[in-house]
């Protein structure tokens, strides 16, 4: 799952209201919202953000809580590390190579650990 899905699967759970009907509601396929939720799908561009936004009411502070979600949830991330030391390269190949076997809580204080550097 992403951030953004997570989120959305939340906010949707809330309203009381199925994969179904909000896709209805958002003129997506129902195939695509549940990819968007299960993080099977890339990040949704700008408008379709607002257009969720519009749909769960949310405006202000929680819809740019929405977006920043949205720019933290592409499933399928690259990492250019060109120009940068030889240790921020092994450092990002790592990640790629173990991510899938490290465990929910070191994965929550390495995040933790980049958040504050």
């Amino acid at each position: 799952m992403t951030p953004l899905g997570v989120k959305i699967r939340e906010l949707r759970l809330r309203k009381g209201v199925t994969l179904k009907e909000m896709a209805a509601a958002l003129d997506v396929s129902s195939a695509y919202l549940s990819a968007l939720e299960h993080g099977r799908r890339g990040r949704p561009n700008r408008m379709q953000v607002q257009r969720i936004c519009e749909y769960f009411n949310i405006i202000w502070e929680d819809a740019e809580e929405l977006e920043r979600l949205a720019s933290l949830s592409h499933p399928r991330v690259t990492v250019d590390t060109a120009g940068l030391g030889a240790d921020a390269t092994e450092l990002a190949n790592r990640l790629a190579q173990v991510i899938r076997k490290l465990p929910p809580a070191k994965i929550e204080r390495l995040l933790a650990e980049i958040k504050n550097p």
